[in-house]
């Protein structure tokens, strides 16, 4: 027997086979080698249509399993995360198998798991943060608006279904759309303040990176109660790419084409229909309600590694 004390818990895995260009289906083998060598109590459940995982993660709350893990890419990390804001006494897992990783390397694990990476993970540590939600949605990393949703697009086939993401067509879409990106007008309400313009960009997170290495929101706190919010506005090509090169070190902050702020709510209004992202996944609306829920969901993570979470353990600073 296993004398990690963890592994006397109840693990649910909700796998989604078709996450990472259907890698997730191949890693099925090697979780269930995990669960044998570990001696784990776990089951191992598939999802079948988009929405099925946090039915899932619902029926494995129900059933007293109290370590319910997400295995596949941002789709099945927010269905599983939808769920299980606000239960108590259970822990959520990620284990990413798909082609987005900006949540998985909030917690400070890689995009792909060696077997000293589930020694650590079966530890169990946790840390409770705040969850963001849109329009009912859930979201973990951030949500985006503008340009970045319109990357976001390019990973979508007409019937909604996803396009292979990831790597250099990640990159191969940022520099496409920079090129051809038109600005929304768009009305802002936080609070008592009110702001209505053009946008090039817009980006309301509770983590710090996003596509692997933009620090778009580099003061986010994952559980101080508060949404960081960078607006960009309307620039020319030349600013774009000069934009484009500062996000990474978090330098674009002292542009001055950039508002930079925190709320713990705010709504948004277009006069049309756009495309904005929670955690990568694509939606279209018109108006948004986005708001706060402070440390609603105990999450499994890295202490020992490079994540970007708390103001206790933050270590990028």
């Amino acid at each position: 027997m296993n004398s990690n004390p963890e592994t006397a818990a109840r693990w649910g895995f909700v796998l989604n086979p078709t996450a990472g260009n259907y890698f997730a289906e191949k890693y099925l083998e090697k979780l269930k080698a995990v669960i044998k060598t570990k001696n784990l109590d776990a089951e191992v459940r598939l999802t079948q249509y988009k929405g099925h995982g946090t039915k899932l993660a619902e029926e494995f709350y129900n059933e007293k399993f109290n370590r319910i893990v997400a295995v596949g890419g941002d789709g099945t990390i927010n269905e599983v995360a939808s769920f299980l804001i606000d239960k108590p006494g259970v822990k959520m897992g990620i284990v990413s198998a798909g082609t987005g990783n900006d949540t998985i390397q909030l917690l400070g694990f890689p995009n792909r798991f060696e077997d000293k990476d589930w020694d650590i993970f079966l530890e169990g540590n946790t840390v409770k943060i705040d969850t963001g939600i849109c329009n009912g949605k859930a979201f973990l990393n951030g949500m985006g608006l503008g340009f970045d949703a319109h990357v976001a697009a390019q990973n979508y086939t007409e019937d909604g279904s996803v396009k292979r993401k990831g790597g250099d067509k990640y990159l191969y879409h940022i520099l496409k759309t920079l090129l051809t990106y038109k600005e929304h007008t768009f009305k802002i309400l936080n609070g008592r303040e009110h702001s209505e313009s053009e946008y090039f960009m817009s980006t309301i997170a509770n983590g710090r990176r996003f596509a692997a290495k933009y620090f778009i929101t580099p003061e986010a706190i994952s559980d101080d109660g508060l949404l960081d919010v960078c607006l960009v506005k309307k620039i020319g090509l030349l600013s774009r790419i000069r934009l484009f090169m500062q996000v990474p070190s978090g330098s674009h902050l002292s542009d001055k084409n950039v508002e930079y702020f925190k709320t713990d709510s705010l709504n948004i209004h277009f006069d049309q229909k756009v495309p904005f992202h929670l955690d990568g996944e694509l939606f279209f609306d018109k108006d948004l309600s986005v708001s706060l829920k402070p440390k609603s969901l105990e999450i499994i993570y890295n202490p020992y590694g490079k994540h970007y979470l708390t103001q206790k353990t933050q270590k990028i600073l």
